[in-house]
């Protein structure tokens, strides 16, 4: 798979940006859903729960959609399937103040990746926000 051509400048830049929704966030704390986004807690990040499923993760209240959050988001940290993402670009669009779509390791969609970029969104994919991180800064 692929991998979006982002500079490592880029990608700080985009580190910059504290307010992150992720996406398909999950309780088990086995899974990468889980300790990416308390990573990014632990590194000073404002991480923005949405999964339908729960109601709170890491002592934070989770929302069902994107659009659900009061709050300003910057990035959309998406673990969902590649085929899933889609909907996400779309649930994205309709809030403002967005930047930057990622999507974690092994994941990518040419039509979501399109989608954001036409709406004046960043896309970062097939890559980790740790990973990535850890690279950059530690």
């Amino acid at each position: 798979m692929k991998v979006d051509l982002h500079s490592d400048s880029e990608l700080r830049k985009i580190y910059d940006l504290k307010n992150i929704a992720v996406v398909g966030m999950s309780k088990n704390e086995g899974k990468p859903a889980h300790f990416v986004p308390k990573y990014l807690i632990e590194h000073g990040y404002n991480v923005i729960p949405v999964n339908p499923t729960i109601t709170e993760v890491l002592g934070r209240k989770s929302y069902p959609s994107i659009a659900d959050i009061p709050d300003d988001v910057d990035v959309v940290d998406v673990f969902r399937r590649s085929e899933d993402v889609p909907p996400v670009v779309n649930d994205a669009t309709n809030k403002k103040g967005i930047k930057v779509i990622w999507m974690q390791s092994g994941i990518y969609n040419e039509e979501a990746e399109r989608k954001a970029k036409e709406n004046g969104i960043d896309v970062v994919f097939n890559r980790c926000m740790m990973v990535e991180h850890n690279r950059l800064f530690d």
